[in-house]
């Protein structure tokens, strides 16, 4: 099973980006997402961001995140 998280970027410097996920720093890669900027939600996998998202589904997703690392 694969599992994408929610994060939103804090920095940019070339293609590798720092992103807040769920409340933890992490270094991942834009190149997918060049037009990726700061403040931006995006979808990320595997290290990658893979699509940038609305504040709002961000959000949403990121609630439902954390309701199922509640209960496992």
């Amino acid at each position: 099973m694969c599992l994408g998280v929610v994060g939103r970027i804090d920095e940019i410097q070339g293609e590798t980006a720092i992103a807040e996920i769920l409340g933890v720093r992490r270094e991942i890669s834009t190149v997918l997402v060049p037009e990726a900027k700061v403040n931006d939600y995006v979808m990320i996998h595997a290290g990658f961001a893979i699509n940038i998202m609305e504040e709002k589904d961000a959000r949403e997703t990121e609630e439902l995140i954390r309701e199922v690392l509640k209960y496992s």
